[in-house]
C-alpha cells in the first residue's frame, strides 16, 4: 500500500506528524506493506518556520515541495492541482490522505478523485455552517469526494450522515492533534520559554489572530487590539504575531502592540508581540497560560485537552465539542464581549474537565488500523477474521504495546 500524505501549512504538519509516527512504528514491527510519500504544499509559511516545525515534529524532509506560496484561494487551488497531478501520475498511490481544511486539502482531493485515486480525509465532518469562510467550502467539497472520512468528534459523524455520506465510509477515530500533544509532552514540558520571558505559571494570557475576517479589516483589527489592551491591564498577554497580521498592523500607525524578542523578559502588564513560535514553544506557552484568546480552530482543541480557558474570537466554531465538553467559549469579536469575558476569566478558577471521547493520543493508530484492514481485506477475510475484529485487534495490540513501554 502506497499512501501520499499532503500537508499545506503549520497546522497540517501537526496533524500529519502522528500519522507518520504510527507508520514508522508499524515499519519497526517488521511489516513492509505501507510506503508513504510526503508532499509539502508550501502555503503561507516561511522556509525557516517550516524547517522548525519539521525538526520539532521529527518529520522527514518532504519528498516533494510544491512551494505554491501565498495568493488568492482560486490561484492557490489551481496551482496546487497543476503541480500535484504529475506527481500523482508518477507515484501511482493507492490512497491520498489529506488533513484539515486548507486549499491544499481540497486541491489534493479534487486531483486524486479525477485520477481515480482513493482519498482519505482526516478531520472530516467539521462544520461551522458559515460559507463565507473559505475553509468551510474546502471541508464540504473534500468530504463529498473522500472515500475514508476520519472523524474527530460526534458532531462530524452527524454532519456527514445528514449530508448523505454512506455510514461505511465514516470512522470515528479521535483527534490526531491530541496525539501530537501527548506524544511530544516530555519535549514541550521541558521547554524554557516561560523562564526566558520571565512569565509566572497561570499568570499571563496568550492571543493568536490570523483569520482574514478579523485581521484584513483595519477597523475591526483596531477594535480587537483595543479590547485586548483593556484585558491586558490585568494580565500580561503574549501575542505571537502571524505574518498576515503583522502586515496589517504595520499599516495601522500606533495600533501595533509593543514587540519583544523571544528572550525579552515581561516586566509589566500589557500586550507583547513576539515572532511566531515553534510548535513545542507555543504548546508550552499555551499550557501554562491563565487564558487563551484565539480565532484558530486547532487552538480551541488543544486548550480543551489542556484544560486552559479559551475565548474564541469568532461568531461560530466548527468544533462544537470544545464548547460542550471543554473550556471554550465562542464570544464573537465585539470589544465589549472581549473585555467582559476576559475580565471574567481573570476572576474564575481553573476548570477541570475530562477530554472528549477518543481524545486519548491513539487516533493515528486507529486511522492506520482502518487502512491496513481495508487494503488487506482479502487476506483478513481468508483468515476467517471479520473486518471489524481486525481493526479492534490491531488497536488492542498497539494499546498493549504502549502500556508495556
Amino acid at each position: 500500500m502506497k499512501i501520499i500524505l499532503v500537508s499545506g501549512a503549520r497546522p497540517d504538519f501537526i496533524k500529519i506528524a502522528p500519522i507518520v509516527w504510527a507508520m514508522r512504528r508499524h515499519s519497526r514491527e517488521g511489516a513492509a506493506d505501507i510506503q508513504f510519500v510526503l508532499i509539502h504544499a508550501g502555503e503561507h509559511l516561511s522556509p525557516q518556520l517550516s524547517d522548525d516545525f519539521f525538526r520539532q515534529l521529527d518529520l522527514p524532509a518532504p519528498d516533494y515541495s510544491l512551494d505554491v506560496g501565498s495568493g488568492s484561494h482560486t490561484y492557490q487551488t489551481a496551482q496546487l492541482m497543476a503541480r500535484l497531478e504529475p506527481i500523482l501520475q508518477r507515484e501511482r498511490p493507492d490512497l491520498v490522505v489529506v488533513v484539515g481544511d486548507f486549499d491544499s486539502t481540497v486541491a489534493a482531493a479534487l486531483t486524486a478523485s479525477k485520477l481515480g485515486i482513493a482519498v482519505g480525509h482526516v478531520e472530516a465532518g467539521l462544520r461551522s455552517f458559515d460559507r463565507t469562510m473559505p475553509e468551510e467550502i474546502n471541508r464540504i467539497v473534500t468530504d463529498s469526494l473522500a472515500d475514508y472520512l476520519f472523524v474527530t468528534e460526534e458532531s462530524g459523524k452527524e454532519n456527514l450522515l445528514r449530508e448523505g455520506v454512506e455510514p461505511g465510509k465514516i470512522f470515528f477515530v479521535g483527534n490526531v492533534m491530541i496525539d501530537a500533544l501527548q506524544q511530544s509532552r516530555l519535549l514541550w514540558e521541558s521547554s524554557g520559554i516561560r523562564d526566558e520571558m520571565g512569565l509566572m505559571y497561570r499568570d499571563y494570557g496568550v492571543v493568536t489572530l490570523h483569520r482574514p475576517a478579523n485581521v484584513d479589516n483595519p477597523e475591526r483589527l483596531r477594535e480587537i487590539i483595543g479590547a485586548l489592551a483593556e484585558v491586558a491591564k490585568g494580565i500580561p498577554i503574549i501575542f505571537p504575531i502571524h505574518p498576515r497580521t503583522r502586515r496589517q498592523l504595520k499599516l495601522m500607525n500606533g495600533s501595533a502592540p509593543k514587540f519583544r524578542s523571544r528572550a525579552g523578559r515581561i516586566a509589566a502588564y500589557g500586550i507583547y508581540g513576539v515572532d511566531p513560535l515553534g510548535y513545542l514553544e507555543f504548546v508550552a506557552l499555551m499550557a501554562g497560560a491563565r487564558m487563551v484568546l484565539t480565532d484558530s480552530g486547532g487552538v480551541q482543541e488543544e486548550t480543551t485537552f489542556l484544560n486552559v480557558p479559551c475565548l474564541t474570537l469568532r461568531a461560530t466554531t466548527e468544533r462544537p465539542v470544545t464548547v460542550t465538553h471543554g473550556t471554550n467559549r465562542v464570544i464573537g469579536i465585539s470589544a465589549a464581549a472581549i473585555v467582559e469575558e476576559g475580565s471574567r476569566l481573570l476572576k474564575s478558577p481553573r476548570p477541570a474537565f475530562p477530554p472528549p471521547p477518543l481524545w486519548d493520543g491513539k487516533a493515528s493508530d486507529r486511522i492506520l488500523a482502518v487502512l491496513r484492514e481495508r487494503f488487506a481485506g482479502p487476506a483478513a477475510r481468508s483468515s476467517g477474521t471479520s473486518a471489524g475484529d481486525t481493526v479492534i485487534d490491531t488497536i488492542a495490540a498497539v494499546t498493549k504495546e504502549r502500556c508495556i513501554q
